[in-house]
């Protein structure tokens, strides 16, 4: 199986091309963060190159920016070509078969950067505002229902 899901920025605005037959197609890079930290405490970022084509590929053109939230999911290429010095060169890629706009059209107007990105991070820690606490409320205590289901016999 080759399926990948990615959330990272666009490192650049996207450039929409067309073939030769009239099929619109954005190659374009996100930076995707690690999970991890290394040694110095420091988030380590992928440049993943990624592909897309025809009404996804006009729409990223249009609505989204050099620094805009993006999911991805598609399928890892890898594809291999001669350069003009004769040597073989390989390139790995996404081939994109969604492309989803993750943050609303205010905030990527607002600026959002490279720099913002810790303003999607959850915050932990036993100070939460009154805020979170109610960001944290169970969703489904006000729930009215006919079922009498107790949370020990849910499969989850």
């Amino acid at each position: 199986m080759n399926k990948v899901v990615l959330v990272g920025r666009l490192t650049k605005d996207p450039e929409l091309k067309r073939t030769s037959n009239d099929i619109a197609v954005v190659q374009f890079t996100i930076a995707v963060s690690r999970a991890f930290s290394n040694r110095n405490g420091e988030k380590q970022t992928d440049f993943i190159n990624c592909v897309v084509w025809r009404q996804q590929a006009e729409n990223l053109a249009k609505y989204m920016r050099k620094g805009s939230l993006i999911g991805v999911d598609g399928q890892i290429q890898v594809r291999n070509y001669e350069d003009a010095g004769g040597v073989k060169r390989y390139v790995t890629e996404v081939i994109c078969d969604g492309v989803h706009f993750l943050e609303s059209k205010s905030a990527r107007d607002g600026g959002s950067g490279f720099a913002d990105v810790n303003q999607y991070d959850i915050p932990t820690g036993a100070n939460k505002t009154s805020e979170q606490a109610q960001a944290s409320k169970d969703p489904f205590e006000d729930l009215k229902s006919s079922f009498d289901v107790s949370n020990d016999d849910l499969p989850f």
